[in-house]
């Protein structure tokens, strides 16, 4: 059983919050990786802070390198490098903990929470609000071009909603959807079973038809 870093009580299941002394406890991740960080700024702006962000070098088997404001901890992530953080952070996800995942969303949700559209460290360009993955309940800034912006806490949530197996509930809800599509999209004309018997009965229809007026 987990139990709590804080003062050490067991955590109750499906949940991360202590009920003894109400701390949040992050999920204990294997693989999680050592970091440094580059002594050269970046030349990316904080996009709440307006500072300039520090690059933190991660230890995984190739360079990886993301931006973190050193006021408010945005992390900002180029195009793909959240996925392969959450890839080598949280693995071997077989089973989908409904329960745990309501806790989460529920946990995280602030129904008051202020939001504000925040421009691109990069291009500063207005970036698009999107739900991570449809389901995952974390609304990430996002530029087409540039890569991720998440904000302190959410990339926290998003490898708890992986680890509750919140991915592969995304990856069959999209595949049912697709399918779902697909079964309900019209057949070709060409294709109908019903096309030629439609075609012989409005043929004879017309034939009636020329032999009473002629």
């Amino acid at each position: 059983m987990a139990i709590c870093s804080c003062c050490s009580a067991p955590l109750l299941a499906n949940t991360n919050i202590c009920r003894y002394c109400n701390v949040r406890n992050d999920v204990d991740f294997r693989g999680q990786h050592s970091h440094s960080t580059s002594t050269t700024p970046s030349d990316r702006i904080c996009p709440h802070c307006h500072i300039t962000l520090e690059t933190v070098t991660l230890n995984l088997k190739e360079p990886f390198y993301i931006e973190r404001c050193t006021t408010c901890f945005g992390l900002f992530f180029d195009t793909g490098q959240v996925n392969i953080l959450l890839a080598s952070s949280v693995s071997n996800i077989l089973d989908i903990n409904q329960p745990l995942l309501k806790s989460i969303r529920k946990e995280r949700y602030k129904k008051k929470k202020d939001f504000k559209y925040i421009k691109c460290p990069v291009c500063q360009v207005f970036m698009n609000r999107v739900n991570f993955s449809r389901t995952s309940g974390v609304v990430i800034d996002h530029c087409r071009k540039h890569g991720i912006w998440t904000d302190s806490g959410e990339i926290t949530q998003l490898m708890e909603w992986k680890k509750a197996g919140g991915q592969i509930l995304a990856e069959k809800q999209e595949e049912q959807k697709s399918t779902k599509k697909k079964r309900s999209a019209p057949p070709p004309i060409g294709h109908s079973p019903y096309y030629g018997h439609t075609e012989l009965i409005r043929v004879e229809w017309l034939v009636s038809l020329l032999n009473k007026l002629f």
